[in-house]
């Protein structure tokens, strides 16, 4: 993909065309979107070098949920550009994950100067696969979409997020400390059976034989590994 095309989503058609004069005086290209939802798809497909987000989104996506989605499969550079000037608003979107903060109305050669930064600094970076592909299980982070032998299966947002974080350490046991953590908090990190549960959840919907599970695999007493194929490790 080529390295100087920009991502811009906003809602407001005037600041789209604004941007992308912009943009063009410095022969960046411009990908525009009006929507969160499609947002999140042309960040993971189009695999821009720089987002410049609204926070302010019709639609059931937020500008700060947009970055949230993308920071779950991405590091892209994101620059917020807002009419919201408050502290709070800022200290929420580098919460949420943004890199730079820029108030409506710019200086153009300040935002200019701050894409030029910001895509130097991250220059080299490496990119995260957006799909995770355990024999035949995918997972697709930028829909959230998993499918198993290509037949998408229905997950709870906790069962995704378990499955996801042991499928980001493919062929690596996690600790049951690590993942209650990971999952649920540091309040969580002594709930065992509630870890359990939720495993036997996961095998019933992704296995072909729960009862003898050749996907999520146990260690007893230490934790669990997502494989794909048969493992030498205790299934139970």
């Amino acid at each position: 993909m080529p390295s100087d095309r920009i991502l811009v989503v906003d809602d407001d058609p005037k600041w789209i065309a604004l941007v992308s004069q912009v943009l063009a005086t410095a022969n960046y290209t411009v990908i525009a979107v009006h929507k969160g939802e499609r947002a999140v798809q042309m960040a993971a497909t189009e695999q821009p070098a720089l987002m410049i987000l609204e926070t302010d989104l019709p639609g059931e996506v937020s500008g700060l949920e947009v970055i949230r989605r993308i920071r779950e499969f991405s590091d892209l550079p994101i620059i917020i550009l807002s009419t919201r000037s408050e502290s709070e608003d800022m200290l929420r979107g580098f919460d949420a994950g943004a890199d730079d903060y820029v108030v409506k109305p710019f200086d153009p050669k300040i935002l200019l100067a701050r894409i030029r930064a910001l895509l130097n600094r991250c220059q080299g970076k490496v990119v995260t696969p957006v799909e995770i592909v355990c024999g035949n299980l995918v997972i697709n982070q930028a829909s959230q979409k998993v499918t198993v032998d290509g037949v998408e299966v229905y997950l709870t947002e906790t069962e995704y997020k378990l499955l996801l974080e042991l499928a980001k350490h493919y062929n690596q046991v996690l600790l049951h400390e690590q993942l209650l953590t990971a999952v649920w908090g540091t309040q969580f990190r002594n709930e065992i059976d509630y870890l359990r549960s939720y495993i036997h959840i996961l095998r019933r919907k992704l296995e072909s034989n729960p009862a003898q599970p050749r996907l999520i695999v146990n260690r007893p007493g230490v934790g669990y590994m997502l494989i794909a194929g048969q493992s030498n490790l205790n299934r139970n």
